[in-house]
Order: C-alpha cells, then sequence, then structure tokens
C-alpha cells in the first residue's frame, strides 16, 4: 500500500497533546479498580464536555462508564477507552526502585491511564478534522470500565451500545510499536459457593458437612480435568473463602474461584459446562450443595485482516515515537530492575529477533508478527465479535517491563508514556480518517469481519441475567 508520509489529522493530534497528556497523569495519581473508577470516569466525561462532545454518563448500566459522540451522519467509529487499575501495585512515579506510594493500594499496572487519554485525544483530533473539514462521520468514544476482570465492553455489547458502529478501534500500551495480533483467550470467571452443615469436628465429626472438603475435592477434579481438554485452554482457580480459621468446627460455607479460558468461544462454552459438572461432582461427594454465579466473561479476538492493514500503513508513514535522552536515561534505569529472559520476552511476543542492548522501541514490528509468548483474555474480543475491530500496540514503557508490574507503574507518568501515548493517538487517528474517506476500505472491513464469522452465532460470555460485580458501597 502507498501511502503518503504526511497526514492532515495529525496537527489536530498535537494541538491536543499537552492537555490530554496531563489527563493520562490525573488518572494515574487516582488509582482505581474495577467499577469503581467514578474520579476517572468523572475525568473523562469532563474532559469529553470541554472538547464538546455529546456526553452520555452511566451507559448500560454501568456507573463508571461514558459515551461522548460528535459529528452527524456517516459511519460511526468508536474509539475504545480504559481506565481502570490493578490492586496491590501501587509505585511512585519515576523512581526505579518498588516504592509503593500506599502499601496494598492500587496502582495502573496495565498503562490504562494513558491508554483512556490516548483513546480520547484520537477521538477529539477526528472530531476537530470532521469539523474542519465538513465531512459526514461520527465518531464516538467509549469510556469503559473495569477491562482487567469486570468485562465492562461485555456489557455495553449486551446493551447494545454497538449495534450501530462501523468500525471500532483502539490500543494498548506495550514495549513495542505494532498491530496487535488479533489473539485472546475466551474467557469465563465464575465464583463457586458451597454450603454444608457446621458441627463439633472432635465430638460429632458425623453430624457435619464440610463445604471446605467440596472445595479441595473441587480443585482435585479440575486438576484431572486439566488432561482432558484442548490445548489451548488454562483454568485457574483462587480459594476466597475457606471457612475461617477454627480447624475444630466443620466448615459450613467456603468458595472458590475461576477462570476459565479457551481459545475460541465454541471450546470455552462446554469447558465451563464440564467444571460445572466437577463442582457438581464435589458437592455430592461432601453432602453439600454448590451454586455459582458468573462475575466476568470475554469472547476470543476476531482479527480484520483490512484493517490491519491500513494501521500499519498508518505506522510505517509515522515510524517510532521520538523518544528523548531522559527517556533513555530512565529506561536504562528501569531495566537494571529486569532479567535477561524478560527482556527477551518482550521481542519473543512480538516476533522480532531480540536486541538485548535496545531500551526503548525505535523501529515498527512487522505486521507478520509472531504470538510466541502468553496469551491473555480481553473484553475488546467481545466488541470484536459484533463490530470489525482493530487495535495497535502503543511504544510506552521500557523493553522487558512485564505488565503488571511496579516497574511499568513507575513509567506511568513518564515521557515515554505519554510520547508513546501521543504516538498512538496519531495512528489511530489516522485510521480512523482513512476509512471515513475511502468507501472501499470500510466495505472490505465489513467484508472480511463476515468472512471471518462465517455465520456463526456470537453467544456472549455474560448472560442475561449476570449482573456486574460492582464494589459495595462502604
Amino acid at each position: 500500500m502507498t501511502v503518503s508520509n504526511t497526514d492532515s489529522i495529525w496537527p489536530h493530534v498535537d494541538a491536543r497533546e499537552e492537555a490530554f497528556c496531563a489527563l493520562s497523569d490525573r488518572v494515574w495519581e487516582m488509582p482505581e479498580t474495577n467499577f469503581a473508577e467514578h474520579r476517572s470516569c468523572a475525568e473523562h466525561a469532563e474532559m469529553l464536555e470541554a472538547e464538546g462532545f455529546r456526553v452520555t454518563r452511566g451507559v448500560a448500566g454501568l456507573p463508571t462508564a461514558v459515551m461522548g459522540e460528535a459529528g452527524d451522519g456517516g459511519p460511526v467509529i468508536a474509539i475504545l477507552g480504559e481506565y481502570d487499575a490493578l490492586p496491590g501495585l501501587s509505585q511512585q512515579a519515576g523512581v526505579a526502585e518498588k516504592t509503593p506510594l500506599q502499601t496494598g493500594a492500587p496502582g495502573h499496572g496495565c498503562g490504562h491511564n494513558v491508554l483512556g487519554a490516548g483513546s480520547m485525544l484520537a477521538a477529539a483530533a477526528l472530531k476537530g478534522w470532521l469539523e474542519e473539514t465538513g465531512r459526514p462521520g461520527r465518531v464516538r468514544y467509549y469510556g469503559c470500565p473495569a477491562e482487567e476482570g469486570g468485562s465492562g465492553k461485555g456489557f455495553m455489547v449486551r446493551d447494545g451500545l454497538f449495534d450501530d458502529v462501523d468500525v471500532a478501534i483502539c490500543w494498548h500500551p506495550a514495549p513495542l510499536a505494532a498491530v496487535n495480533t488479533p489473539i485472546s483467550l475466551a474467557c469465563n470467571e465464575i465464583l463457586f459457593e458451597f454450603e454444608g452443615r457446621s458441627s463439633h469436628a472432635a465430638a460429632a465429626p458425623e453430624l457435619g458437612r464440610s463445604a471446605l472438603d467440596a472445595v479441595e475435592l473441587m480443585n482435585v477434579g479440575v486438576n484431572f480435568l486439566r488432561e482432558h481438554m484442548v490445548d489451548s485452554a488454562r483454568i485457574h482457580y483462587a480459594i476466597t473463602d475457606a471457612g475461617g480459621h477454627a480447624p475444630n468446627v466443620v466448615q459450613p460455607y467456603a468458595a472458590v474461584r475461576y477462570l476459565i479460558r479457551a481459545r475460541e468461544l465454541d471450546e470455552l462454552l462446554p469447558l465451563v459446562e464440564r467444571v460445572r459438572k466437577v463442582a457438581e461432582g464435589a458437592a455430592l461427594m461432601t453432602g453439600t450443595t454448590v451454586r455459582d454465579r458468573v462475575l466476568s466473561g470475554d469472547a476470543n479476538l476476531i482479527g480484520n485482516t483490512p484493517l490491519e492493514e491500513l494501521m500499519h500503513a498508518q505506522l510505517e508513514r509515522l515510524g517510532p515515537p521520538a523518544f528523548d535522552a531522559e527517556d533513555h536515561r530512565f529506561a536504562e534505569e528501569i531495566r537494571k530492575t529486569l532479567t535477561a529472559e524478560e527482556i527477551r520476552a518482550a521481542f519473543k511476543r512480538f516476533g522480532v529477533a531480540p536486541r538485548m542492548d535496545l531500551p526503548l522501541c525505535d523501529f515498527i514490528a512487522p505486521l507478520t508478527q509472531g504470538q510466541g509468548g502468553g496469551v491473555g483474555s480481553t473484553d475488546v474480543g467481545t466488541v470484536s465479535w459484533v463490530v470489525p475491530t482493530v487495535q495497535v500496540r502503543g511504544a510506552t514503557y521500557a523493553i522487558g517491563t512485564p505488565g503488571h508490574s511496579w516497574q511499568l507503574v513507575a513509567q506511568g507518568q513518564s515521557g515515554i508514556a505519554h510520547k508513546g501515548m501521543v504516538h498512538a493517538a496519531k495512528v489511530m487517528a489516522a485510521t480512523a480518517k482513512a476509512v471515513f474517506e475511502d468507501p472501499a476500505q470500510l466495505a472490505a472491513a465489513k467484508a472480511d469481519f463476515e468472512r471471518r464469522r462465517d455465520g456463526r452465532p456470537f453467544v456472549n460470555p455474560l448472560p442475561d441475567d449476570v449482573a456486574p460485580d460492582l464494589p459495595v458501597p462502604a
């Protein structure tokens, strides 16, 4: 694909860069976990209003979700943002050693402070370009809560918020600049609660029915199940309530939380039912009862070749982020805390040969990047089943930085994060602009979407009776 090495939309990004870097810093300073992102959501809503978007708060019944729309007629392009943090990752900014601001408090260990701000920066630039050119089209920013295990976008999809969207565009912080490989695992997170009967463990053990025994037997049963599931599947668990601390009391209640994953939706759903059968068997063996509650669920990602090629073209003409000497100095400090294995893994995940002396990205990863590392889950996958979707990876931290780490939090207000965020915003905005300008691009994206769906019905991993796992008010 032949493209110009400039784009008329990039000045619209540059004009707003300072304000949106400041937004990302404010969100970094108020880290909030799943469905508790009240201050972060308010910051996003206020910025949307300041930019002149038509703003709707509390969409899909989610108190910390917001949507802003601009433009009229034409195609609808969604830009997806996030702002949730991770528990237990509090860390001082700019410090290359583990130094929590508050022990046990949350921190932006996945870079969602820049993710949301960068996405809104792209949306605001598109709004400015649409107004400047008078071109028909609508840009819609989605402020999505609880990506980290809460499936915020899944609830938004279930509520029909993407029914009229033509293309969805998003990004994620990363060590390298690249179009995202559209591979993720479909998943369900389910809480299994066992009810038994308490009794004196020594004087009357025969009267007790141990819920903790049931949890332990379920875990054993699932361990045997692991030998008989598809290779791509993963099952993880955490005992969230062991029934108390007194060993001389038969535990009447215990709970375990399971995360069940598989490469495809049609592999996940049968596996979930098999895990449920194991739970029922454990209850039967112990004379207890079991109930389960779905907490979250994400579909696997569906790729879109025309959109990925279009986005890669924007990356190629923009080139890598222009990091300065201070960025390199801080990246080298962070790298001193990393292992050679972590650094190699960062390159391996993107399918490129390791360059152990390279602290920051100075190239564009190839479009045919490999998937050599582990595969996670994302609620963007659910969106990709209902709308043609594409994602860019923005180089926002030192190469080798592990995801969900204090090192990543430490870089969240740095020049590295800001420059990578603005770089990703330019790529997203230019990709959307190209779709607005060329109906053939949109037609190709939709045709590829239908080909990949291949008539398969979409089953949202969030059943209609599942409510978001909102925190209990203090």
